[in-house]
């Protein structure tokens, strides 16, 4: 369920000094990635064991991590899909059905332009799943949320924020803060915050500027979990970027230079995946002929 929530929240929204202590895991071995987080985070509170799936996935092309949850604590054992690529859309599928879930909700943080999402794909695959997005990106999708929103699965739920500045649409989704809820939270940052970096701000109505007020503040033991990395880190927390993020540990005004001198190559997918991803990763299939009816 979706359910439009007050913007309680919006106070939170302060600079990145306040975001980002303790751990990162660094990978070991590709194959052991997702098994090496579960092991770190479900022995840290009953809660996540009794109540919370969670798997981290990557796609190594575009370096993206699919986040799976699920409430396996709910008779449904309803699931949901952060940031679905194209290409492992199969793969993400088989897990579910190996684990007996019921997929709800395949959900974009933003528009993204390495890759194809795979939210249109699972929509075809699975019936009655919805795919969601920002209503600030402009894409299509069947639902569409703002700040303050939640995101529920039976009995856990995401909070909608925004964070916008490397797209104008972007999102962060966060579990929530309630000792019902699993702990300790988590932010499914998408490419506003990176393990040691953020997402570049020159293209989609991307903004230095934009990005420096919109990161917010939130426990320091608060687990990051970004888009992508491309360095063999899985996550990190509040408390640990804030002491060693290279970029939104700075001014405002440094963190402008260095976000306009990063002299970034030209994504390769982009003209391939945002026009592909402003509807929700399917382009518009032709109508049939009669004749072929």
């Amino acid at each position: 369920m979706v359910m439009t929530h007050c913007s309680r929240f919006q106070h939170l929204l302060l600079q990145p000094k306040f975001l980002f202590s303790h751990q990162s895991h660094l990978l070991r071995h590709p194959l052991a990635r997702a098994r090496t987080v579960i092991r770190s985070i479900m022995g840290s509170s009953s809660s996540f064991s009794s109540k919370l799936l969670f798997r981290q996935l990557f796609e190594k092309e575009s370096s993206t991590y699919t986040y799976l949850l699920a409430d396996v604590s709910h008779p449904d054992k309803p699931a949901l899909l952060i940031d679905p690529v194209d290409k492992t859309v199969d793969r993400d599928l088989n897990l579910i059905n190996e684990l007996g879930l019921k997929l709800i909700y395949a959900m974009n943080t933003h528009v993204h332009a390495d890759h194809v999402t795979g939210t249109g794909l699972l929509k075809t695959k699975v019936p009655g799943v919805k795919s969601l997005i920002s209503k600030a990106s402009g894409s299509k999708a069947d639902m569409f949320l703002e700040p303050g929103d939640k995101v529920t699965i039976g009995d856990i739920y995401l909070e909608v924020r925004a964070t916008p500045g490397h797209t104008a649409g972007c999102v962060t989704y966060v579990t929530g803060g309630e000792a019902d809820q699993p702990q300790p939270r988590m932010a499914f940052t998408g490419d506003a915050v990176l393990i040691r970096g953020c997402g570049r701000t020159d293209f989609q109505g991307g903004s230095s500027d934009q990005l420096y007020e919109s990161i917010f503040t939130l426990p320091k033991d608060t687990l990051i979990y970004p888009a992508h990395d491309y360095k063999g880190f899985e996550v990190s927390t509040v408390g640990e970027e804030m002491q060693h993020n290279p970029r939104l540990t700075k001014d405002k005004e440094t963190f402008k230079t260095i976000m306009s001198n990063l002299n970034l190559a030209y994504p390769k997918m982009i003209d391939v995946a945002v026009p592909a991803n402003m509807v929700c990763g399917l382009q518009d299939v032709p109508v049939p002929s009669q004749a072929n009816l």
